[in-house]
């Protein structure tokens, strides 16, 4: 054995040891949380005087031995990684993460499948919801505002999937989005004349591609005297410039099967709460037809995002949702009201060197031969210095006239897009 593969084994044993000392010796009920912590750190620091241990390794036994009795053991540890965007666990010893845009197996695991159970229900509990065999899927959000998802079985035959959206401890900005390449200073500053003129605006792409991430630093742009209204199924939105602002969220039945609150009972709530916009984290189903019937009844400015592998593939997933929300809706009624409330869409592509960029700002023009018609403003266009493992390139203005500014023009813009 190595000497670093000696000293993580004596880690692990000494946490193992002190762990069930400390379960048997100390009254956990009569104590607390800094009274425990302080009680571990004092027998770590006894037990290992005479042992060659770093400070950092003392430190570590001592949050892994509080973490698995009042925290959420394991996954504490892997959360205190900045580098970790992602966390899939599939099963209690079958754990991934995502670590600078790519999948990565981890060596550690949970306990049992009972330990594993054990922290999800303290997650769920925590937020106010339930999972249990007659509820077994539940979104949820830790302390932090990481967004959670739950599978247990029988639904999921591989043990409890849990999957953690980390959630950034700085809001995701304008200015990191350009620093990243995501877009250029230009496109910026056109963005910002957009939501500042209260242009509909819908981000679509892929799982991953960076919608909530985009959403978020876009809806800074607004500004910060506005009443904004945003509504999500886990609440992760951070704008920080506006003070008049109401955070929504959905909730789960019961386990009576009572008690649900939807997204469209959300968004129809949100109508009499005087929202000068709407924020609606993602639309996945029946409540798009309230989300654009908002944007169309005097809620301008209004920002949303969707699943979609292009521009033009959202406007057909929108048809989709709305159908199931308003099944005797005709479908030629239904693209004219699309067409009618969404005025730019943002396609968001993660390319295949992992990089997260903007390929398409698009301008919807209305309804042409029974189909919702786009206006290619900027096309993500790759350059010859692209290979297969970087892609290199910008977007480009078309030679496409942006057709609708009126609304420019209302707010006193004077600048083309």
């Amino acid at each position: 054995m190595t000497a670093h593969e000696i000293r993580n084994t004596r880690k692990e044993s000494m946490t193992t040891e002190l762990k069930a000392y400390v379960m048997e010796n100390f009254n956990l009920s009569e104590m607390s949380d800094d009274e425990l912590y302080n009680k571990i750190e004092q027998e770590v620091i006894q037990r290992t005087t005479d042992t060659f241990l770093s400070i950092d390794d003392k430190v570590d036994i001592i949050e892994r031995i509080f973490s698995s009795i009042r925290g959420l053991g394991l996954l504490d540890i892997i959360m205190r990684d900045d580098s970790i965007t992602e966390v899939m666990i599939n099963g209690y010893d079958n754990i991934y993460v995502e670590k600078n845009g790519r999948l990565k197996r981890l060596n550690n695991k949970f306990e049992s499948q009972q330990r594993l159970e054990d922290i999800i229900q303290r997650i769920v509990s925590a937020a106010g919801r339930e999972v249990n065999q007659a509820n077994p899927i539940v979104d949820t959000r830790l302390a932090d505002g990481s967004r959670v998802n739950v599978v247990l079985p029988p639904i999921s035959l591989s043990g409890p999937v849990v999957t953690i959206r980390k959630f950034s401890k700085t809001p995701m900005t304008i200015e990191q989005l350009i620093k990243y390449g995501s877009i250029t200073p230009d496109i910026a500053h056109k963005l910002e004349l957009l939501v500042k003129a209260r242009y509909n605006i819908f981000i679509s792409g892929g799982t991953g591609s960076g919608k909530t991430t985009f959403l978020n630093a876009l809806s800074n742009f607004i500004p910060g005297e506005e009443r904004i209204i945003t509504i999500e199924d886990s609440a992760e939105l951070q704008i920080e410039n506006v003070e008049n602002l109401v955070s929504l969220e959905t909730r789960n039945a019961n386990t009576s099967g009572v008690g649900q609150v939807s997204m469209r009972d959300l968004i129809k709530a949100s109508l009499r709460m005087r929202p000068e916009r709407i924020i609606v984290g993602e639309v996945r189903g029946a409540e798009a037809l309230d989300m654009l019937q908002a944007m169309n009844t005097g809620h301008d400015g209004s920002l949303s995002t969707g699943h979609a592998n292009s521009a033009s593939d959202m406007m057909s997933r929108l048809e989709t949702m709305v159908l199931t929300g308003a099944e005797a809706l005709p479908l030629a009624a239904v693209r004219q009201q699309i067409a009618s409330a969404v005025d730019i869409v943002i396609h968001l592509s993660r390319l295949r060197d992992h990089s997260r960029k903007v390929t398409e700002i698009s301008e919807v023009t209305g309804v042409k031969d029974g189909e919702i018609e786009l206006n290619p403003i900027y096309v993500f266009e790759e350059t010859s210095e692209s290979t297969r493992e970087s892609v290199c390139g910008e977007l480009r203005r078309t030679e496409n006239k942006f057709i609708y500014d009126e609304k420019l023009r209302r707010s006193g813009i004077d600048e083309k897009i």
